[in-house]
């Protein structure tokens, strides 16, 4: 389980918010944010806004707590990160590249695969 929370710093409706993030998965995310009560409304794109009321039962349940850019770097890394205003990617099970490796949508194939593809399926091949 790799789930983290930002400081609640980010003003909003009265109140302080949180992000929390998954660099695992989004099922990860959700079933995480459902155990500490978040409602699945609370889903923005990419993260939940968590209140500050709720921040340490965040941290308690597990949520390692890590500055903004840290987590913004984490999600984009993990090819989670969804920017307002893009559409999300398509929602695909994660293939089995070539070398055995999981692939996620959004993340850097190796250079050479579409090549190998192309000949995997070239006729009479």
């Amino acid at each position: 389980m790799s789930l983290y929370i930002d400081p609640p710093t980010w003003p909003g409706h009265g109140r302080l918010w949180s992000h929390l993030v998954s660099d695992v998965s989004f099922e990860e995310l959700h079933a995480f944010a459902a155990a500490i009560g978040c409602p699945r409304r609370a889903f923005d794109g990419d993260h939940y806004d968590v209140p500050e009321t709720r921040y340490a039962d965040a941290v308690r349940a597990g949520a390692r707590e890590i500055g903004s850019k840290e987590l913004v770097r984490r999600l984009t890394a993990a090819g989670l990160r969804r920017p307002k205003g893009r559409p999300a990617p398509p929602r695909t099970a994660p293939s089995v590249l070539l070398d055995g490796a999981a692939h996620r949508p959004g993340r850097a194939e190796p250079a050479d695969r579409g090549a190998r593809t192309a000949r995997r399926r070239s006729p009479g091949a």
